[in-house]
């Protein structure tokens, strides 16, 4: 634009700009004791998200206090704060899992959800992406941007979510707020724009959207409204025209509004907000910001939703439609059962409705829906789309489930987010015989409530392996595991999962002949085996010519293929990335039955993989190790003796130092005991699976001959 020389002409407009859509809708009212839903068009749904320590859940109380929601303030350091209700929480004085809280202000409903900083604890982070239009991302005024904020950030704009970026602690000794602002501009774009500004040393926060005047820390409140003014307008060529043509007094409040929704849902802006959770300087300010300027549902883009046939539904953000619900949090209670926490995106939902879980034909009749403040549950008629409720007591419902009321709807699945994979594993056994199917029901449990929590079951070592994102988060969850459902477990580490492939195309044979008196056995099979791209997975191929394997012979064929690659053909581990062509054979019209090409389709793949210069590929993961700078020196060294490359350091405030790296897991299995040596417990890593490579020759033949024993007896 070439416009930024204007000044404002009529500083009252923007003032009530916006304010409409707030005002307009229906307030809070109560009925028969329990609370009445709101309109659609009041909700705003905002996730508070940022690395550990930037003061999220301090912020969370004081916005509840500021609303009107509680009438004072917990503390994380007394444990007694609305989102930290986990004794695990208070006893480590920061959150592990999301929590819901709402306020009812001005005419608007603003639900909330607080979620957990450490990297540990990403899965029930990343799930409550899932239910807002909104992602507000902290940043410490005095550290600056962390890596958990480039992170929430990217992962916020990857799903096409209004972006806010809120700068606590603004009253901080030391903190260079128009330094910090110039890189949270430098490291997101230039969009990220002031729409307010601190004033007094931080004590006070100035609005420089709807108003033009005032004294700031830095800069100035007509230089932040005209930026502001001039990145909304440019959105949209009518408004711009009609802005040129003649400034701000052309433009009318609709106007507006539709421009600044639009650069929010585009990604075309991301207001900055000052804040100091501890005194409530800019609380307010951060929640007119919440209630007049940022999305309501109807106004944000909504997640995909995919049919079974592939098709993508669209979601109309309409009570009056039926009804599609997001089951996003699951949290199982020994005492009160499944609490299933779930966003509404179409429809209207109250109670005693009859809803259906994903393609299920029988439905549940919602008993009671609950709005969540914490961990208080407090019952209400209806929730129209938008709203974020819960229901309890229904076993059906899953983690991600798809409700709705609508028996003609083809199976709907939300298009999953994009969770790290849980690579940190540890192998467990019941400390106490006859505790097994205990410690299988926990387990179960807390794998519903954590999409970053898996167990493995491996029937062929007889071990069951719980995977998460480092040890600290497995950690918590053996702990939640024993003071919930009473399950002590005694741990060792796991057997690594190797896989293994080929190195080059090869072909193999096998007759089999059986005669054991009457009908006998016979199936004989030709294949082919090829390498593919790593990745790749396994293909089938049917080139069988003449009809010498008849067709209903090649799915056992395919059966004995598959059993071969599960069992492994060198070390015992699953083969992949490979393509398996049959192309010639011969059969008996008498004796060839389906066992008998299971076994030639098994040994002739055998032999054509023996053949194949087989490999062992072993388990790469993408790490991110934050230290203490003064540390780097010990934990790179010891990363480069455990076969790491080292692929870049990132600084950060406060003398920390995050290392990534790409390292194989086997080297890794006793990594927290020696990082909490080398960094005195001030260390942490997160693991994320990057691909498979082959092992060194050495580790290759040590698999294999440790194998050999069991594939004979085999």
């Amino acid at each position: 634009m070439t416009a930024r020389h204007r000044q404002p002409s009529t500083r009252g407009l923007l003032r009530h700009t916006l304010s409409y859509a707030a005002h307009a809708t229906r307030p809070c009212s109560q009925r028969e004791g329990r609370i009445v839903s709101h309109s659609m068009e009041s909700i705003r749904n905002i996730a508070f998200t940022g690395h550990a320590g930037v003061g999220k859940t301090t912020l969370f109380e004081a916005l509840l206090v500021a609303g009107g929601a509680i009438q004072t303030a917990g503390t994380v350091e007394r444990g007694n704060t609305v989102s930290d209700t986990d004794g695990q929480e208070k006893s480590r004085s920061h959150s592990i899992d999301s929590c819901v809280a709402h306020i009812d202000r001005d005419g608007c409903h603003v639900n909330l959800i607080d979620t957990a900083g450490y990297a540990d604890f990403r899965g029930p982070t990343l799930s409550a992406l899932a239910a807002v239009e909104t992602v507000a991302a902290v940043v410490n005024a005095i550290n600056g941007i962390e890596h958990g904020t480039r992170r929430m950030m990217m992962h916020a704009k990857q799903r096409g979510l209004a972006r806010v970026l809120v700068i606590n602690k603004i009253d901080f000794d030391g903190a260079n707020l128009a330094a910090l602002v110039d890189s949270l501009r430098e490291e997101f774009g230039s969009e990220c724009l002031p729409v307010n500004l601190p004033s007094g040393r931080g004590r006070r926060v100035l609005d420089c959207f709807f108003h033009s005047e005032g004294a700031t820390d830095f800069s100035s409140l007509a230089e932040a409204h005209q930026r502001i003014l001039d990145q909304v307008v440019e959105i949209n060529e009518t408004t711009m025209g009609a802005y040129l043509d003649a400034g701000e007094s052309a433009l009318t409040p609709q106007q507006l509004h539709d421009a600044f929704e639009q650069c929010l849902r585009e990604g075309h802006l991301v207001p900055i907000c000052f804040v100091s959770a501890r005194t409530g300087a800019g609380v307010q300010e951060l929640l007119d910001v919440v209630s007049r300027l940022l999305p309501n549902p109807a106004e944000g883009n909504p997640p995909p939703f995919v049919r079974s046939d592939g098709t993508t539904l669209l979601i109309n953000a309409d009570p009056d439609s039926h009804v599609i619900a997001d089951v996003f949090k699951i949290v199982n209670d020994p005492f009160v059962g499944k609490l299933a926490v779930f966003r509404i995106w179409q429809g209207t939902i109250r109670r005693d409705s009859q809803l259906l879980i994903d393609d299920g034909r029988k439905p549940f009749k919602v008993g009671h829906l609950f709005r969540l403040q914490g961990k208080t549950h407090r019952e209400i008629e209806s929730a129209v789309a938008g709203d974020i409720v819960a229901v309890a007591k229904v076993e059906d419902i899953h983690f991600d489930a798809v409700l709705h009321d609508s028996h003609d709807e083809d199976r709907i699945t939300l298009a999953p987010l994009s969770y790290p994979s849980p690579m940190y594993g540890l192998a467990l056994e019941s400390a106490h015989r006859g505790n097994e199917q205990k410690l299988s029901n926990a387990l179960t449990r807390l794998a519903e409530e954590d999409p970053c929590f898996r167990v493995e079951h491996h029937k062929e070592l007889n071990e069951t392996v719980a995977r998460g994102l480092s040890d600290l988060h497995l950690k918590i969850m053996l702990e939640r595991m024993r003071d919930r459902y009473g399950v002590d477990v005694t741990t060792h580490p796991p057997r690594i999962a190797y896989r293994e492939t080929i190195g080059a195309p090869a072909e193999g044979h096998h007759r089999h002949k059986k005669q054991s008196g009457g009908a006998g056995q016979f199936g004989e099979v030709f294949l082919r085996v090829e390498p593919l791209d790593r990745g790749a997975g396994f293909e089938f191929v049917d080139a069988v010519k003449g009809g010498v394997i008849p067709g209903q012979f090649l799915p056992a064929i395919e059966k004995g293929v598959r059993q071969a690659m599960e069992h492994g053909a060198i070390a015992g581990f699953p083969l992949q990335d490979l393509r398996v062509t049959v192309y010639d054979g011969k059969h008996h019209a008498v004796d060839s039955k389906e066992v008998a090409f299971v076994s030639a389709g098994r040994k002739a793949f055998l032999d054509a993989v023996a053949k194949a210069k087989p490999l062992v590929l072993e388990p790469i993961v993408n790490m991110e190790v934050a230290i203490p700078e003064h540390n780097v020196g010990d934990v790179t060294g010891g990363l480069a003796g455990k076969r790491a490359r080292i692929l870049g350091t990132d600084a950060q405030r406060g003398g920390e130092l995050v290392i990534k790296a790409q390292a194989p897991l086997a080297e890794l299995i006793d990594y927290p005991t020696e990082l909490k040596s080398m960094t005195g417990g001030r260390g942490r890593y997160s693991l994320d699976l990057s691909h498979y490579e082959p092992v060194p020759p050495g580790v290759q033949k040590q698999l294999s001959e440790a194998w050999k024993p069991h594939a004979e007896e085999d």
